[in-house]
This record gives structure tokens, sequence and C-alpha cells, in this order.
């Protein structure tokens, strides 16, 4: 099986935008111009997947939000494609009412309820507008396809709503039933039924076993979502495995200072959506800092289509910075042989035929038209990422972020104490949340509990850096608790959270030289390259999915993690379900997830790929595939925002899985499939 969750994705969304025809744009002609009215959670589903062209191409000359007032376009059909919410429900209905579109194609991002389909009906009769409403669709889209092999629910702060002491049953009811329609809209479009397995006695197993139910409940109904010869995978003779894991499980990943392009592109740059927004920046004259300040922020998309974003994603930063230089060299010598082509002309003193001169000329001239449009977009995307090593570089320069890698590295491999801790947080580099992170990792990391005298230790330091260490509390408090499920430090060669401590480490000088000589050349910055890629550790997560994955009998995680299988009899999956070994992996984190967590996993399925004589080839020849997915992406800075909420709301006492205690509560917890 070949995962690729955006392309399976997008063409569910190119056939909403053309009212579910499945043979592409309308024929109608009447029917070619449409209106596209979005919720914000949609418009965040569109957008990492269609730009403004590819709306365009589909007929597509509005996109409107539905909570904004909108004016009456009486003579064009509408698309809507939102939410399933009794507000949105009431938006709708007022739509239709009044008369705002010649006819409205309704299309939900999950299955719309009994309940909102009455209060849809009963409106639409009540406002004498029922002959609006042409066709209403479950689409099953609800996620986000970041990457191919990647994806996001975007539930904000789940991992607060979560863990929250204080909250509410049916906050954390909401939150969960969110979650099991996201992971079931991805089964749904992917149209496959996996295996599922997840640690027992929490947050996972809870959305495991609904999740079960609600994949049994679909198999049992009249029309079987994932019979339908459209979505194709789900014919295939091997089914995959879905690893489902609480952030608890492994704290210490989501905090980590990452050091290869993609992980840092997101943590260092604030990528959103796949989209980066960078400051302008102020020139060395006077006056310069005002007019950086009234410049406009510039704005840049990565995704699939970027062969550089691609290619170079998980790559360390100095080697990103190296092959931006040979692009760049590349795209120079090809512009070049296209001016020598068309200035090419008889040598001199010879005999010229003015026609034969034409022909070669024509010839040399159309030749160079052709390619100087995909030259134009490969200069065009190599500014681009010439932009992000730029930014990149000041903020490694100014927050010495390959030194709290290294650090953090060391840390987890169990090479560093806390005195290295120590001075790495008081130094001159680096900002709250860099010394915060680091701490939580130290901690996280320690096996067994430290003393009060090294945690007192610690939180004075912090402090006098003028650190907020509420987060540090409630780490602490997790720990004490033993809610967190890190292991102890695993070496294993190639793989893992990225390079080596110490090999980050001796880019320090490198990258001051580099600072002063990224205008003339990035390749200098990677003089030392082959000392950033030694020595990498296996994480936590990556340990625990291979082991599942390769149906080890003996580890602790596929002996003793619960088993799901929507397709057995209820209560009769055993691990005789969960043998493996699985080519089709599927991991997803419940309280967040990040770029550096999901490049270890696909290490990972690389180096198992290379080992069985597949490399290069993957899941299309039988190889390994990973779709990673969590409920929201979070850079390591966010996630410790969350973690001193919780602080805060928890009075930095106790600490814990709240969703836990409403399952033992209600009886969810048994060790048993939920039924």
């Amino acid at each position: 099986m070949v995962f690729n969750i955006r392309q399976k994705q997008s063409d569910v969304l190119l056939k909403v935008l053309n009212l579910n025809s499945p043979s592409g744009p309308g024929k109608d002609p009447g029917e070619l111009y449409k209106v596209l009215v979005l919720d914000r959670y949609s418009k965040d589903i569109i957008a990492p997947l269609l730009r403004l062209n590819d709306l365009r191409r589909n007929g597509v000359t509005l996109h409107l939000m539905l909570e904004a007032d909108r004016q009456p376009i009486p003579d064009v059909p509408a698309v809507y494609l939102v939410q399933p919410s009794t507000s949105n429900i009431d938006r709708i209905i007022a739509d239709a009412a009044g008369s705002l579109y010649e006819s409205m194609h309704l299309n939900f991002t999950s299955s719309l309820p009994s309940r909102l389909l009455e209060q849809l009906a009963s409106g639409a009769v009540r406002s004498n507008a029922v002959s609006k409403v042409n066709k209403i669709f479950d689409q099953y889209v609800s996620f986000i396809a970041l990457e191919p092999n990647m994806f996001s629910l975007g539930l904000a702060d789940a991992y607060v709503q979560l863990n929250d002491p204080a909250a509410a049953e049916a906050q954390i009811e909401a939150m969960v039933n969110n979650i099991v329609d996201g992971l079931f809209s991805v089964c749904v479009t992917m149209g496959v039924v996996p295996i599922i397995r997840c640690p027992r006695g929490g947050a996972a197993e809870h959305v495991a076993g609904m999740l079960d139910q609600r994949l049994r409940d679909a198999l049992k109904a009249r029309s079987n979502l994932f019979s339908e010869g459209v979505l194709g995978l789900s014919a295939s003779l091997s089914r995959p495995l879905l690893c489902l894991f609480d952030r608890n499980f492994d704290l210490a990943a989501g905090l980590a200072h990452g050091w290869t392009y993609k992980p840092m592109v997101h943590d260092v740059l604030g990528m959103k959506l796949n989209r980066i927004t960078l400051a302008a920046e102020a020139g060395p004259g006077p006056g310069s800092a005002a007019a950086a300040a009234a410049a406009k922020p510039r704005a840049y998309d990565v995704d699939d289509r970027d062969f550089f974003w691609e290619a170079c994603g998980s790559h360390a930063f100095p080697k990103v910075a190296e092959e931006v230089e040979t692009q760049l060299q590349r795209y120079k010598q090809a512009v070049d042989e296209i001016n020598a082509r068309t200035a090419a002309g008889a040598a001199e003193g010879a005999y010229v035929d003015g026609d034969e001169l034409l022909r070669a000329a024509t010839a040399s001239l159309m030749s160079a038209v052709s390619s100087l449009p995909e030259l134009q977009e490969q200069k065009k995307t190599l500014d681009k990422h010439t932009n992000l090593a730029t930014a990149l570089l000041a903020s490694i320069k100014a927050r010495g972020l390959d030194a709290w890698h290294s650090t953090g590295e060391d840390v987890l491999a169990g090479r560093a104490d806390l005195a290295a801790v120590l001075k790495q947080i008081s130094g001159p580099r680096g900002n709250a949340a860099d010394r915060l992170r680091l701490a939580c990792v130290w901690l996280l990391s320690y096996e067994g509990m430290p003393s009060d005298a090294d945690l007192g230790e610690l939180e004075r330091v912090l402090k006098a850096a003028g650190v907020d260490t509420t987060a540090l509390a409630y780490v602490r408090s997790l720990k004490r608790n033993n809610l967190t499920g890190a292991r102890g430090p695993e070496s294993a060669p190639g793989g893992g959270m990225g390079g080596s401590g110490a090999a980050a480490q001796s880019s320090g000088a490198l990258l001051d030289w580099a600072d002063k000589t990224l205008g003339q050349g990035l390749s200098h910055v990677t003089k030392s390259i082959k000392t950033l890629v030694s020595g990498a550790r296996v994480a936590p997560l990556t340990g625990a999915v291979e082991a599942l994955a390769e149906g080890k009998a003996g580890a602790p995680e596929y002996d003793t993690y619960a088993v799901f299988d929507p397709k057995a009899p209820a209560g009769r999956a055993g691990l005789e379900r969960a043998k493996g070994p699985f080519r089709d992996v599927m991991v997803f984190m419940i309280g967040g997830g990040s770029y550096l967590e999901r490049e270890g996993l696909v290490a990972w399925a690389a180096r198992s790929n290379a080992s069985a004589g597949t490399v290069g080839a993957g899941a299309a020849a039988g190889g390994r595939a990973i779709l990673y997915g969590a409920t929201e992406i979070l850079s390591g800075e966010e996630l410790a925002s969350q973690l001193a909420e919780l602080g805060r709301r928890s009075g930095q006492g106790q600490a814990g899985c709240h969703l836990r205690q409403h399952c033992l509560q209600r009886g969810r917890l048994t060790g048993d499939p939920v039924e």
C-alpha cells in the first residue's frame, strides 16, 4: 500500500468542488462557476492542499466564510464544506431562507448526526426553502493532510483539555468524539480497516475502543463505506496496523530541539498549515528599522510539490545550506547554456546559409522558451529556501540552537548530567522556552526521581534566568505519579530523533563563519557535515512501533498492549490477530505530535526497507510505509506552554490524565475492547 493521504484527500475535495460529479469539472455551462462556502475548520483543511489557482480551475470564482455576512448571488450555485454543528446548520438555514444562492450543495466534514439532519430539514421547511438545498453529503475529511505521510486533526489544546483536572465530563467526551471522528475519517478516506494496538489504561485505550466500535458499526451498515470500489485500498490483502499513543508516553520527544530542516522550520520559524511567514528584516542604514516594521511580512508555502522541501526535509541544517548552493549553481549553468544556444551563430569568415541559420536560431529559441517556465519556477523555489535558510541561520546564531540540540541529545542518550544542563541554561544565548524545554527533557529522561536538592538547584538557575517554572513543576508531578512512559536511553546506529549532540556541538564555530559567507556561498556551512549525522539514538516511540509492527514476541509492547480488530468477533481480538509483520503502519499521537517525532519513524521505515532489500522503493515495492498523525502538530515551545497551563490549572500539585479518571469512573478501562 502507498500512503499518500494528501492525494486521497485532494481527490475527495476536488470531487466536492465539482458538485460530487466523478467526471471532473461540470459539463453543464450553467454550473461551471460556483461559490465555495467554508467554516474555519474546513478552511484549514483546504489551505495546505488547494491553492487559489486550483480553486479557479475547478470553477470556484469566490470563496467565503460561513460566519461572515455575505451578499446574495442568486444566479450561482454554492458548494458548502463545513463541520456538522448546530451553529453551522442555523447559518445554512438562514442562507436558504434568504435565497443567497441559486442552489446549495451541502458537504459535511464528518457524518451529519440525525438530530442535526432533522434540524436542517425542519428549518428548511419552516423557511419554505427546501428547493434551495440540492444535495447533502458526508465527506469524511475531518483531518488536515500536511504531507503525503503526515496529518493533523487540527484539535487545538487537546493535551490540555484531556488532562485538565477541572474539565467537565461533557468537555472530555466532546474532545474524544472529535478524535474518533478524525481517525474514522482517515480510515474512510484511505479505505482501510486497521488492526489497532495501544497501551492499556489511558487515553489511547479509550479512543481505540470507541474507534473500534465506530468501525464495527460502519462495517455492519447497509452502505458499507469500506466496500466502495472508488476508494480502492480496502481490497488490499495486507491490513495496516494503527498504533495509538498518549503524549505522555514520550513527553521529552515533543520538547526536544531538532537539527534537521523540516523540524527546524516548524519549530523555529513557526510554520502553520505548510505556510511560513517571515517578518521583514531591518537593514544597516538609518531609518531601516521603521521601514522594516512598515513592510509586509513575506509568506512562503511548502508542500510535496516543492522539490527541495521533499528532497532535503530530513537533512541536517548545514547539509541543506550546501544543497541550496549546489542547486543555485545548477540553475546558473542551465541559464548559461540557454544563452549560449540562443546567441550561437556561424563562425566568423565562414559561408552563412541564411535559411539554415534562421532554422537553427528558431529551434534554439523554441527550446529556450519551452524550458524557461520550469527554470523560473525552480529559481523561485531556490530563492524561497535561501530566505528560509537565512532566517534559520539568524535564529541559530541568536539563540545558539546548535548547543541546545547538542545538550538535549546528550541528555536523552545518557551522556550529560545535571552540571552540563545547568551550564547550558546559565549561558548567555537562548530564550526562556529553550531553557525550560531542556530542563523538562532532563527531568523526564532521568532514571527515577532526582533528589530534592538537584531539583531545587535546577529551579533556582531557571528562575535566575527569568524562566517561569510552572511547567517544570507539572512535569515533576507527572514523574512522581509515574504518569510518563519514557524509557531509559537506547543506543542504536542510524535513526531516531536526528543527529547526535556531540556532532552538532562541533558545528558551533562553523555557524559563526557561515553567518559571514551566507551571501557568497551557502556551501561554506557544510565543511564538517560528516560529523553531523553519526551516532543517532532510537526514540521510545520508534522502538515501541518497531516491536508492534514486527510482532516481536517477548517485547513488552507486543505482549501487553491492547488489541482491537473491528473485523473480528466482538471481544475475540487476541495477539494472534496482531502477529505481523505489518508493512503498513499508522501511528497516531493523542495530545500533539511533532515533525521531529515523525522523522524518527520515517527513518526507521527507511532502515527497515534497506535491510529487506527494498531501499528506495518503499511501499511501492512492498516495503514498509509509515503514516503519522496527531491531534495537532506542536512546536516544543507550544507544548511547554500547554504544560505550564496545566500546571496553573492544577495548582502545580496533582497532575495526571483526567481522561483516565473519567474512564475508570465509567468502567471503560477494563483491558478489553469497548462494546
